[in-house]
């Protein structure tokens, strides 16, 4: 098969599976994916939310790794489209004394391909393509400052055609005095790429992303509210890096101030009639604007979810409105091994 013809079906997913967020800039971009059942029903990505019980929540920034979690599992599963799948396990452990860790691993799923010469010719022959993180966190406190890492070495495999990368989250959170409200700042995706998909290849950039965040829970009711930017580190979201800088956008902005602002935002509520179960609601405006039709706008942009617990399990579920042919489910399931 030729080098052209993987390399298209290469950054076609890499596209498709960036969130619709400035996709096919970098590669692994299957990192920025969401598989957290209960973020997606956020809207896609929270770094301040607290809870000691949801082990997701490091996945999305590390500080917030909690004693809490200790000897708990968890396993995500999310159908996506085109017979994608993908999906994250992980295990935490406290060490007095020394703080808190957890492994995980992040897969990515495309499926089968089938072969074809250059011209299009079907060959019998059948081909995978599949990507792989493993997550090494670490977290600790200081009074109401807690601080994270994770270190993420990365596989990516394209038929014959393989990577080797390392990557790395660094986050914060602090908590006010009545623990109601919650700030946080994370850099996700440090690093790059050590090896390259081919011999004597450039090297690509991976999708680094700074991100704020706040969360807050109302004193007199059961409702948490939960604000994250993401892509800080690039202000101009409706265009290419390449192009945000150039002359041309610089004097022609079609966007208003707040609507790039907006493109950063992603906005979230939780809801909890009773301590064993949740509603959730988010909204990404980035996604909205990528991904909507001008003649329907439909729910793009948009998710929902619920969480249940019942005894030692937890789960959630939730839904994405990608586009109008169809919505992510994703699904989360926690077991905490202390109750046995």
């Amino acid at each position: 098969m030729s080098r052209k013809f993987i390399f298209i079906i290469y950054f076609l997913l890499a596209a498709f599976a960036g969130k619709a967020q400035i996709g096919g800039e970098t590669t692994y971009q299957f990192l920025e994916l969401t598989n957290s059942a209960r973020v997606a029903a956020l809207g896609g990505t929270q770094v301040a939310l607290t809870d000691s019980a949801d082990l997701n929540l490091p996945f999305h920034n590390p500080a917030l790794l909690h004693k809490g979690m200790h000897n708990t599992v968890l396993v995500n599963y999310v159908n996506y489209f085109a017979d994608i799948n993908f999906g994250y396990a992980s295990y935490a452990r406290h060490y007095k004394g020394i703080g808190n860790f957890a492994l995980g691993m992040h897969y990515i799923n495309y499926g089968d391909f089938k072969e074809a010469t250059e011209v299009g010719e079907l060959t019998g022959n059948f081909f995978n393509a599949s990507e792989y993180a493993l997550n090494i966190i670490y977290s600790s406190h200081y009074k109401r400052l807690n601080y994270g890492a994770n270190l993420k070495p990365v596989f990516s495999v394209f038929e014959s055609y393989r990577s080797f990368g390392l990557a790395a989250d660094l986050g914060v959170s602090f908590g006010s005095k009545d623990s109601l409200t919650h700030v946080a700042l994370v850099a996700k995706n440090i690093g790059g790429q050590l090896t390259t998909y081919y011999q004597d290849g450039n090297r690509e950039p991976i999708p680094f992303d700074l991100q704020a965040g706040i969360s807050s829970k109302l004193r007199y009711a059961p409702v948490i509210f939960s604000l994250t930017m993401h892509h800080l580190n690039h202000w101009d979201l409706a265009n290419s890096e390449d192009n945000e800088n150039s002359l041309e956008n610089m004097y022609e902005r079609e966007e208003s101030f707040a609507k790039q602002i907006m493109r950063h935002v992603v906005l979230g509520v939780e809801i909890l009639p009773s301590d064993n179960f949740t509603l959730r609601a988010g909204y990404n405006y980035q996604r909205r604007q990528e991904l909507k039709f001008d003649q329907r706008l439909s729910t793009v942009g948009f998710s929902l979810g619920f969480g249940v617990k019942i005894k030692r399990f937890r789960f959630d579920f939730a839904t994405s409105r990608f586009h109008l042919a169809g919505s992510s489910n994703l699904f989360s399931l926690a077991v905490n091994l202390n109750d046995f």
